[in-house]
């Protein structure tokens, strides 16, 4: 799906990978999903349906299971996406910015 110039991975798409993301979050801490959805004040089959990305959660759900998995929630705008990509991304040569803002289509005529 593409919103205002911007492409939106379908929800299927986006609640997996959400899922996945808690997965590997879980594993790290060497946790079980029981573990997780105690802390979370959640069932341990609701915890599974949002690990495996089969159901959707509520903002107030997923932050308390991110807080159980030791991960905070940031809500970023979305003209700032890119930039915080690039905070996150390694970077092969220090001297180099993070990231570099793309000039607007009236600097180019």
């Amino acid at each position: 799906m593409i919103r205002k110039g911007i492409f939106m991975p379908p929800e299927s798409e986006t609640l997996r990978d959400i899922g996945a993301l808690l997965r590997n979050a879980r594993l790290a801490h060497a946790m079980t999903q029981e573990e997780v959805a105690a802390l979370a004040g959640i069932s341990r089959p609701r915890y599974r349906d949002i690990e495996t990305g089969t159901a959707a959660a509520r903002a107030t759900t997923l932050i308390n299971v991110a807080r159980a998995l030791g991960l905070e929630m940031l809500l970023v705008p979305q003209a700032m996406v890119p930039a915080v990509q690039a905070l996150l991304q390694p970077q092969a040569d220090d001297d180099m910015p993070a990231f570099v803002s793309q000039p607007d289509d009236a600097d180019h005529g």
